[in-house]
């Protein structure tokens, strides 16, 4: 056998290692990044589980605020079907967008319902209202902390595929499209608990 050959089969496991390592590093970043969102949908489920509850609770004191209730009632639907959406497929950055826009929405709602509930101050004094405010923003919380562990998940995972060589590689193995960052409208919003809060 001639050095040349020697050198091209030595250069072709090089190649084959790599591409394995690679596929590899995409295959686990794709993972962390589908449980990321997993943690995502958990909080979020656990949410839209509370606002049921929550116009339960305050449907008897806001009679003509009936408007503010259905666009809640609504706002908790469009949500869930697009956080179901986005669950199928995580790393889809058209329905990470409309997930975005739809937990925005929903954050505007709950803010009205909360501006409409400083007129009811027994309302805000009831044991109920301050279980249930108590565990809207706990959930606010982990809903932060469960946002930041998936953007840092797409991060890694987009910087991986981005680099070269792997940007030319990355594709053949099914890693075409960017994975897209969770972000809401009021990213604020989300972090400062205290708006959810009926207390």
């Amino acid at each position: 056998m001639a050095t040349a050959d020697i050198v091209a089969l030595v250069l072709l496991a090089v190649l084959a290692l790599y591409l394995a390592s690679l596929y590899n590093r995409l295959t686990t970043r794709r993972n962390r990044l589908r449980n990321a969102f997993a943690q995502i949908d958990v909080q979020l489920k656990r949410r839209y589980d509370l606002i049921p509850n929550l116009l339960e609770t305050v449907k008897g004191y806001l009679q003509h605020e009936r408007q503010t209730l259905t666009a809640l009632a609504e706002a908790r639907n469009n949500a869930r079907d697009s956080l179901q959406a986005a669950a199928a497929q995580p790393g889809d950055s058209a329905r990470i967008a409309r997930l975005s826009q739809d937990q925005s929405a929903l954050d505007q709602v709950l803010d009205r319902l909360h501006l409409s509930l400083e007129a009811y101050p027994e309302l805000k004094a009831s044991q109920n209202m301050a279980q249930l405010s108590e565990e809207l923003t706990s959930t606010e919380n982990k809903v932060a902390y469960a946002r930041q562990a998936f953007n840092d998940a797409v991060t890694d995972y987009n910087l991986c595929k981005q680099q070269v060589p792997a940007l030319f590689f990355a594709g053949l193995f099914g890693h075409r499209a960017d994975a897209a960052l969770l972000q809401f409208a009021d990213s604020a919003q989300i972090q400062d608990a205290s708006k959810v809060s009926f207390q």
